[in-house]
């Protein structure tokens, strides 16, 4: 006898964003970030607070957004998006750094192509298993064709 399929789950497993690559990099981009504004980029100027809070923004809307998804791929979306922007701006603000002193940049490069990456497989996600108001109407469906069957 086969084995029933499970039922849809309403809200799928979400968060981890520990385990992402781009998670992980942006981390070490900030770590790096407080350190070399600290050390290079005068403490009280805009540029030191800008730099920062934008290396910040990318690691904390990484992890908003995976803990979002569990009900909004659309917010999941967003927030990737968002730190993906903020560590653009990042990587600008380090080029002008480094453009002026004749030096180069990886770290950021590689942030930015992980989370590039990411929101393509979110999108493509996405479109292959919609959103969290069209798995509720799946779930709800599903309960009501049971309910159905039962009588």
């Amino acid at each position: 006898m086969k084995p029933s399929p499970q039922p849809e789950s309403l809200i799928p497993l979400h968060g981890g964003y520990r385990k992402l690559k781009s998670f992980q990099v942006a981390q070490l981009a900030y770590d790096v970030t407080v350190r070399f504004c600290d050390r290079y980029v005068e403490k009280r100027s805009r540029a030191h607070d800008q730099m920062v809070q934008a290396a910040r923004s990318g690691v904390q809307n990484i992890a908003e957004g995976s803990q979002a998804s569990g009900t909004s791929k659309k917010t999941e979306l967003k927030l990737t998006n968002v730190a993906r922007a903020s560590l653009e701006e990042l990587r600008l603000d380090y080029e002008d750094f480094l453009r002026q002193r004749g030096l180069a940049l990886s770290l950021l490069n590689l942030a930015c192509y992980f989370l590039d990456r990411q929101l393509a497989a979110q999108a493509a996600a996405f479109e292959q298993e919609g959103g969290f108001t069209e798995r509720l109407y799946r779930v709800r469906s599903q309960q009501r064709a049971g309910q159905e069957g039962a009588r």
